[in-house]
């Protein structure tokens, strides 16, 4: 097996471990291994949606992070055809939108707000 180096912040490692002692994981090897099972999972449902496709992209972030929502929702304004953003707590918010369009477009958005490190969940759900 090979061994790779990762870096993370101190947050995350104590949200590791975590879900370490409480998933009952052996080692955070095990646990990182899972959590990039599930990426590569879901890159794949994403890179196979072809032909017209509608579905709800639910994104949620701090209240100080609206930029990478308002560039992202003007980049893929030819499809999206609503976006309803509520507060859902003191500093958190969640954005809705529907969007209709080429699979691979609405695929492609949602990758887009998953890179976007201020964002803290992005959901893809074709309806």
């Amino acid at each position: 097996m090979t061994i790779v180096s990762l870096s993370f912040p101190d947050q995350m490692v104590k949200e590791l471990d975590e879900i370490q002692d409480s998933g009952g994981f052996a080692g955070r090897s095990e646990l990182v291994r899972a959590a990039i099972r599930l990426l590569i999972e879901d890159r794949r449902e994403k890179d196979s949606l072809l032909g017209h496709v509608n579905a709800v992209v639910a994104v949620t972030h701090d209240e100080s992070n609206e930029a990478p929502i308002t560039k992202l929702k003007h980049e893929f304004e030819d499809i999206v055809k609503m976006h309803i953003h509520n507060k859902i707590s003191h500093s958190n918010c969640l954005e809705l939108f529907l969007v209709e369009g080429e699979g691979k477009k609405v695929a492609s958005m949602t990758k887009a707000f998953q890179k976007e490190e201020k964002m803290k969940s992005v959901k893809l759900i074709v309806i």
